[in-house]
């Protein structure tokens, strides 16, 4: 499908790729060095595969698409068609990469072909490389009969990122409220650690109001519940971590926990477990089950139950 040129040829040419086929659709994870990837027009010719493709990189992408200049920040999505011509630079880069085929999505045509070679840098196009991100998050989790509604899914949150109407809105409602989630969970791994981490750090780098946000966030028990939640599962996965030495005070203290007690009863709470329970268990090799509403993959739960929708 490209020809493909390494930038540091004499460094050979170390590259990941895990793809997931979806019946509709297709996901793709990347990891690669350094690369030119050029799609003349004779190789549409010679290989005449026309899907479009929504990409998002952790770095900048340069180059062309369609006659199209491209110069796409990291951690935006951007659309590209294979069939048409184009030419991408990057450096060592890990991306995903949606791919979309016309006998799929060919009510999508005259929406993605306008977007040729665009960065999907408003809100709304930013929140769709967050739902990319969900999907394959839980790309091993789907069954065979979630893949007929996942199309649909898809259908639907792309045409509410890229044509936003308040029909599509409507439409992917639930889509879009779990994608919030997950750019609300992203947002809080970055600053796990932080004391200062709250509801204005949220809003800001989510671009919400706080009404908006917690709102979002009601069914998770609010904000604070929702933070104080991941920084429990990651003490659990320190704490199950053979390798890792640190004393129990000093992981609630770097999570931010006012001191050791108060750290113990809301483990306890969570997980209905000690910090010393856990940490003896599995220094011993006795891994101890989480409890299934304390699952750290409960979003795929949530991703199912909005698929009931479509």
């Amino acid at each position: 499908m490209f020809d493909v040129a390494s930038h540091e040829p004499d460094k050979g040419f170390l590259a990941e790729s895990t793809v997931w086929t979806f019946g509709g659709f297709g996901l793709s994870h990347v990891k690669a060095p350094s690369l030119r990837a050029s799609r003349s027009n004779a190789l549409v010719r010679r290989n005449p595969v026309d899907h479009w493709v929504i990409t998002l990189g952790q770095h900048v992408t340069t180059g062309l698409g369609g006659g199209v200049s491209l110069n796409v920040p990291p951690r935006i999505p951007f659309v590209v068609s294979l069939g048409r011509e184009m030419v991408s630079q990057r450096a060592h880069d890990e991306r995903l990469q949606l791919y979309l085929p016309r006998d799929s999505f060919g009510d999508l045509a005259p929406v993605l072909d306008a977007m040729q070679g665009q960065a999907l840098d408003k809100p709304l196009g930013k929140l769709l490389g967050d739902y990319i991100g969900l999907l394959q998050r839980n790309a091993s989790e789907l069954s065979q009969a979630d893949l007929p509604r996942l199309t649909n899914a898809v259908r639907s949150m792309v045409l509410a990122c890229i044509a936003p109407t308040v029909d599509h809105s409507i439409h992917a409602t639930s889509l879009i409220d779990l994608s919030r989630r997950e750019k609300a969970r992203q947002v809080i791994e970055r600053h796990l650690r932080q004391p200062s981490l709250g509801p204005a750090t949220l809003c800001r780098e989510m671009g919400m109001s706080r009404t908006q946000l917690y709102r979002l966030l009601h069914d998770e028990g609010g904000v604070a519940r929702f933070i104080q939640r991941r920084r429990l599962l990651q003490s659990y996965a320190e704490l199950s971590d053979p390798l890792n030495r640190r004393s129990i005070t000093v992981i609630a203290e770097t999570l931010c926990f006012q001191d050791a007690s108060s750290f113990s009863r809301a483990f306890r709470q969570e997980f209905g477990m000690t910090p010393r329970d856990v940490r003896a268990a599995w220094s011993t090799g006795q891994a101890l089950a989480l409890p299934s509403d304390t699952d750290p993959d409960a979003e795929f739960t949530t991703l199912r139950q909005c698929l009931g929708r479509f």
